[in-house]
């Protein structure tokens, strides 16, 4: 997401000691997805795609946009 409109040398969430469970701020895969996608310009809840018969979003149900990751 380098020089992708993001804040530079930003860090979002937090783990425990060990690194193994979120303390702070937990960033879903849904929400990167759907902020990468805002960041190319494209609305993640209106991107479907078919796959077996069936219309899919990237996001699924879920994926907010993080705003903090945004210039």
């Amino acid at each position: 997401m380098a020089g992708g409109r993001t804040k530079k040398g930003t860090t979002i969430g937090e783990t425990d000691n060990l690194g193994y469970n979120v303390a702070k701020d937990k960033v879903e895969i849904h929400d990167l997805h759907a902020t990468m996608l805002h960041l190319l310009g494209i609305d993640h809840e209106r991107l479907i795609y078919k796959s077996k018969g069936r219309d899919f979003r990237l996001t699924d149900v879920a994926g907010n946009v993080v705003q903090a990751a945004l210039a």
